[in-house]
């Protein structure tokens, strides 16, 4: 009987298809990562296993009870409800790093067109009238208006040393430049990866007052929303540029250009326009080119695929925002997961409910982050349907699931 069980729930694995909504378009690389004999992709998915997603704004989405899991082919997460995934134990998963070469060389265009002016220099050379000989004479009474500066020597001050920071602060490195960095998150991983001469800042303030250029690169949250304002732009150099590629929000482009005007700063570089930076001079204003590369989407779209499959198939969980990492081989064919509230004795009770089937654990994961653990069970034998529900049925389990 046992052997028949097994062949069953063989047979429900070998044919089993998950259905994949996607809510943006994702780069055919990434989609290529999920077997069509195994997965169905579409924008009309009324029931699904998973959303893979870019831009798309789920916050005022209904949450389909299928849901297992949600897949951000990208670093941000702002326009996914996380908190409410995390309350249903569905986990939330992004791409840290995968665009981060595509921000790294956006950042130094950016610095290129505000030292020398480039923007400005090109409005003028565009506009000017006449023959051949009056455009050259006019480039040459014009182009001591647009005289920058070299890059070598100034003081780029980066807030936040993930993948994206760390990649800015290496190549301003090499560029000449000297790098102060502020990121009190910061892992001793990560620094491992950054240049031993990047100097520390021990707050805001201090990167501030150092600073000819700043950098963002950290997620919009409670804590960095208005990051440059009314109350620190007066730490800044005059002659000083902002800029922004991480999130909009991050800055106060109100007070930010309120002190161009005032000539307390000089130049601000955002990849996020408004109308109040359209209306200000001494601003580049570009739209949303982060990460709008084929090499970067290809990137994000393979990462978050293979990822969002591991954890279908194995429940094996990897840059997700809101679960522990977790990653356990395939011991047996015969696995269970399950999200639960980080409170005592819930590993025991899930325990209990093994052994009181008799079921023998083969090998057993179970790591926690904040108020969420997460278990992953291989056990020698199927696991009972009424195994599965009393699991469920536990006061604070939010999932529970045989793969």
């Amino acid at each position: 009987m046992r052997w028949l069980s097994s062949c069953l729930l063989f047979i429900k694995g070998a044919i089993e298809m998950f259905h994949i909504l996607a809510l943006n378009n994702i780069s055919r690389s990434g989609l290529e990562r999920l077997p069509n004999d195994k997965y169905s992709v579409s924008d009309r998915e009324t029931a699904p296993d998973a959303i893979l997603l870019r831009s798309f704004q789920m916050h005022d989405m209904e949450i389909p009870e299928s849901l297992k899991v949600v897949g951000r082919a990208g670093a941000g997460v702002n326009n996914i409800p996380v908190d409410k995934l995390s309350g249903l134990g569905i986990p939330v998963f992004n791409t840290p790093g995968a665009n981060a070469n595509a921000v790294k060389e956006l950042v130094v265009a950016g610095l290129l067109l505000a030292c020398r002016n480039l923007c400005d220099a090109w409005d003028y050379t565009r506009n000017l009238n006449g023959n051949d000989d009056q455009l050259a004479e006019a480039v040459e009474a014009g182009k001591k208006r647009f005289a920058g500066s070299e890059l070598p020597g100034k003081v780029m001050g980066i807030v936040g040393l993930g993948a994206i920071g760390r990649s800015v602060a290496n190549i301003c490195i090499e560029l000449g430049m000297e790098v102060v960095g502020y990121d009190p998150m910061l892992t001793v991983e990560g620094a491992w990866k950054l240049s031993s001469t990047v100097e520390r800042a021990e707050s805001i303030g201090m990167l501030l007052s150092k600073s000819d250029f700043i950098t963002f690169h950290v997620p919009l949250t409670n804590g960095t929303r208005n990051m440059i304002n009314d109350d620190n732009i007066h730490r800044m150099k005059p002659s000083a540029t902002v800029m922004n590629f991480a999130r909009e929000g991050v800055v106060d482009d109100r007070a930010v250009c309120e002190a161009i005007n005032n000539g307390n700063i000089n130049a601000y570089v955002t990849d996020f326009p408004n109308n109040v930076t359209k209306a200000c001079q001494r601003v580049i204003a570009l739209p949303h080119l982060g990460a709008s590369t084929q090499e970067a989407e290809d990137n994000c779209a393979v990462m978050v695929a293979t990822q969002v499959r591991d954890f279908l198939e194995n429940g094996n969980i990897f840059n997700s925002v809101n679960f522990p990492a977790v990653r356990l081989p395939r011991g047996s064919p015969h696995r269970l997961i399950v999200a639960n509230a980080n409170v005592p004795n819930m590993l025991g009770q899930i325990s209990t409910a093994m052994a009181d089937a008799n079921l023998n654990i083969h090998d057993m994961i179970n790591q926690s982050r904040g108020d969420m653990a997460y278990t992953v069970v291989d056990t020698d034998s199927p696991i009972p349907e009424s195994t599965w529900d009393r699991i469920r049925a536990i006061d604070g389990v939010m999932m529970a699931r045989v793969l």
